[in-house]
């Protein structure tokens, strides 16, 4: 027995802290459920970046897949392939940052900005 303890009395109860521990899986799982949707609709919006004063064009959605790419006649020069090459990868370059920007954005709303776990987007 220990301390101060009477013989046949029952050590206090304390919470086990389980049912919080609980609660928190299951926030956690909301969180996560809600990110996966929000997820799939990032990948249905599409976002459209220029280069070169809009002489290329790059039109990318959620999942960072481009969906359109325009390049203006002007711009394409057999002697200067490196100019197109460069206005090309600006485009695409602006493109991915935007997605990415916009999927943060998002999560956040939905994580508060609370990162760890491994969670996407954080």
């Amino acid at each position: 027995m220990g301390k101060g303890m009477k013989a046949g009395k029952k050590p206090k109860n304390r919470p086990s802290g389980g049912s919080d521990m609980q609660k928190q899986l299951k926030q956690l799982q909301a969180m996560q459920a809600e990110m996966e949707k929000t997820q799939a609709a990032l990948g249905e919006k599409e976002l459209t970046t220029t280069a070169g004063g809009g002489a290329v064009e790059v039109t990318m959605n959620g999942n960072k897949e481009i969906t359109k790419l325009v390049i203006d006649r002007e711009v394409v020069d057999p002697d200067d392939v490196e100019m197109l090459q460069d206005l090309v990868m600006a485009a695409v370059n602006e493109a991915i940052r935007q997605v990415e920007e916009m999927s943060e954005n998002e999560m956040n709303k939905i994580t508060g900005g609370f990162s760890g776990f491994g969670f996407p987007g954080m």
